[in-house]
Parts: C-alpha cells; structure tokens; sequence
C-alpha cells in the first residue's frame, strides 16, 4: 500500500427509484461474481458465461423498471444467463451432444428462489473458481490477472494498473489464460487437499489485488470500494479457515503465517475507513486524519493475528506490510510515528519485493524519517522515474516532496502529471487543489542541490 494513498470512503448507496438505471447497476455489481462462477461452473467456458452474464444485466435493464425488482434479483440473473446460454449453445454443433443433459439442468425460479442462491451457497462456489483459475499448468501472473478479472470483477484497465503495465497487452494475456483453460479442459473443482499448497501463493495475491483495488479504486468518484475490500478480507476469513481445518496438510501449513499476515494487513488498513474523508467527502491523508475515527476492534484482531503469525519466525511480504501498519496504528497522534522503523520495514520488504512501487514507498518513509531532500535524493537514486513513469502515484508522491521543500515550479509540473495519469474523480480534486497552492511560486531544485553540493 502506498502511503500517500488518495484513498477515501465510498459514499453510501441511497435506495432510488427504478425509473433510473443506478439501483439496477449497484445490484449487478453485487451479485455479479457470485452468478458469474455458478456460470463458469456449469459451461466451462469463460468468455460463454461472461457474455450471458451481459445479455442478462441489459434484459434486466429492460424489464426492472417496469416490472419492479424480482424476489431474489440474483437469482434471476442466473436463471436469464442460464437461459441465453442454452440459446447460444444450440446454435453451436460442438455441444450437442450436451445438450441433452444441459437442458435437465435445474433452473432456480426467478422470483421466489431462497436457497440455491443465498450467501451460505457462494463462498464454496466462489473459492472453488479462485482456485481454478490459480492452475499451475498458468503461469503465475495470468493465474492471477484471470481471477482478478473474473471474480475480482476489475475490469481489464484496472487489472493492468495493478500490474503497471499497458491494458492491450494485459487484454492479450487473459484471453490466453481464458483459452488455455478451456482447451486443457482443466476441471472446475477444488483440488485434492495436497495439491491446494501449490496454489496458495496465486490465490493469497489473488486476495490482496482484490483488497488494494478497493482501498486505492482506479477509477470513478470514490476513491475507495467498501464492497471490493469487504470481498477480501471475507476471503482472507475463509483461507485461514482453510489452512486451520487441514492443519495435517503440511505444506498448506507453510503459508499459515502468510495468510493470517495478510489477513492482519487487511485489517489493519480497513480500520482508517472511516477517517479518510472529511465531511464534504474531500480527501484526508493519513498524517491528518482523526484517528479517534479508526476501528479499535479491527486494529485489535490485525495486531493479534500479526503477533501470532511473527511467533511462527516465518516472515514473508504480507506479514511485513502488516507490520508496517501496525507502527502506524500504534501512534496516537501521526508526530509520534516511528518512520524510521516503517523505512526500515520497506527496506526489508525490498527484499522479498524488490518492485518500483516498494521503492517509492520506502523512500517517501525516507521523507519523513530524515526529511523531503533526503526522500527525493533517494527516489532519484533509484531510477524510478523511467520504472514508474506511467503511475500517478509516483508523480503525486514527488510533486508532494517538493512542495515540502518549497521548490513549487517542480512541483507543479510533478502535479500536472499526476492529474494526467490519474482516472480516479476524488484523487484529482485532491491534486488540482495541491497544484493550485504551488502555482506561482519560485524555486528550482538544481539550486538547492548545487547549494548542498557547494
């Protein structure tokens, strides 16, 4: 997680009238992981079950409106995407000699289903979909691109700033993973419990993908989605539920403290929900924030469990940037923060890491151990301006350091990047107020560094 995160709550969803599509979009992005495994599920094909998917959501666009909400809106989905999809497979002779056997399958009814679709249903569902999706037979980044996309729900664009790359070619990279599922014929079903070890390092960064897309949104007015980071940390649950009831399961026990350490980092995170927006919605960062406003009891469960996991001496990068929030939790007032053990942290996080975005974050941590120059200094040492030219954050980051150091032309260049990198609504509300308290001032940054040269 970056420390200067431009991350806020969402606003709460207000029930509206049908007469607009928002309502009907707000229960689609709802249930749409959960009706698009049952999907996956049943055709085994990917592309097939995400179109149908689509053609339901626009025939419940159609119908909605008119007709009033059904029973259970998830139910139906399924049932209509069901339906389309028998359609489709008609046309199509590879599948007839299925068909039989698709037609005999049950379909839910669309308005009074209580049981097949309910929340006690989906999360087997759910984690069986994670899990194949995360097949050895991928490689790693693909097994995990997949899944972010197909349960994750992110988008192409989104998935590609996760991994800071250019979204054609992320495109390309899922419908390999799509194709080579379906022609390996990889089946959809939990593997046997001594094959899960060999997924679990896909699967736990499946989970903190999903969490980070939701604390640092990419896209749209909010700048942080509650439904995405509540998704995680109720996955982070049922993977320590895993690890717990195959405790024989010795190489599944090997990733014991890495999942309780994400889960603790999830946590931990999650707790400053609250304190990030002001009462206008505007951004506070993380120096400003009431920290009166952040969750005691989910501080409590992250500390505990990041405790626990350290005690197992298996240290890995989740445990470690678990630790990192709890030095931020345990300051009462943002003045008593120990950076110097959080830049210490990073630089040990490096280690198992050794990403730009760790970088920048190490170094910011080195601004406000030893000062902005000294943070700057080192983010121009590390060569991260070509690494990282494409994130915004790294712009915003920097144009933040030299601001602190009063050198504003610099800065409102930096700013100027930024807010032509960012696509988040909120996070450039926050960089055109920045920008406009630097524009017009003075200083470069060559002379402060030929006075220290000097």
């Amino acid at each position: 997680m970056c420390i200067l995160s431009f991350c806020l709550e969402s606003p709460s969803f207000a029930p509206q009238s049908l007469h607009t599509h928002e309502p009907i979009s707000q229960i689609f992005e709802e249930a749409r992981a959960r009706v698009l495994a049952s999907l996956i599920s049943t055709f085994r094909d990917f592309a097939l079950a995400e179109d149908v998917l689509q053609d339901a959501f626009i025939a419940a666009l159609e119908h909605w409106p008119a007709e009033g909400l059904p029973h259970n809106p998830p139910a139906w989905l399924l049932t209509t995407a069901r339906h389309k999809a028998i359609d489709r497979l008609r046309r199509d002779k590879r599948w007839l000699s299925e068909m039989d056997e698709l037609e005999r399958l049950p379909f839910p009814n669309a308005y009074h289903l209580e049981t097949d679709l309910d929340a006690h249903t989906f999360p087997d569902e759910r984690l069986k979909l994670i899990l194949t999706c995360c097949h050895p037979t991928l490689a790693e980044d693909a097994q995990i691109a997949l899944t972010l996309r197909t349960l994750g729900g992110l988008s192409t664009e989104e998935i590609a700033r996760a991994y800071l790359m250019p979204v054609p070619a992320m495109a390309q990279r899922l419908v390999r993973a799509q194709r080579k599922i379906r022609d390996a014929g990889i089946p959809y079903e939990v593997p046997t419990a001594n094959r899960l070890g060999e997924r679990m390092a896909a699967v736990l960064a499946v989970v903190y993908l999903i969490f980070n897309e939701g604390y640092e949104a990419a896209f749209g007015q909010s700048l942080m989605r509650n439904d995405l980071c509540g998704e995680a940390i109720r996955l982070g649950r049922l993977l320590m539920q895993l690890v717990e009831t195959e405790s024989s399961n010795a190489t599944l026990q090997l990733f014991r403290p890495e999942v309780m350490g994400l889960l603790a980092l999830m946590l931990l995170h999650d707790s400053r929900r609250n304190a990030r927006a002001d009462a206008t919605g505007g951004l506070v960062l993380l120096n400003d924030q009431d920290r009166t406003q952040w969750d005691t009891a989910q501080i409590a469960e992250g500390t505990t469990l990041l405790e626990q996991a350290l005690q197992l001496r298996r240290p890995g990068p989740y445990q470690i940037q678990a630790a990192i929030s709890a030095v931020h939790a345990e300051a009462m007032q943002a003045q008593q923060t120990d950076w110097l053990q959080i830049a210490q942290l990073y630089g040990e996080l490096a280690k198992y890491l050794p990403t730009p975005v760790v970088q920048l974050n190490r170094a910011v941590a080195t601004a406000f151990a030893d000062g902005p120059l000294a943070g700057l200094m080192l983010l121009d040492q590390l060569g991260l301006d070509k690494a990282l030219a494409n994130y915004h954050l790294f712009h915003a980051a920097r144009a933040d350091l030299l601001r602190r150091l009063n050198l504003r032309e610099e800065a409102a260049g930096e700013y100027r990047q930024a807010l032509g990198l960012c696509q988040n609504e909120a996070e450039q509300h926050y960089l055109r107020k920045r920008l406009g308290e630097v524009v017009g001032g003075e200083g470069r940054l060559g002379d402060i560094r030929s006075q220290i040269s000097d």
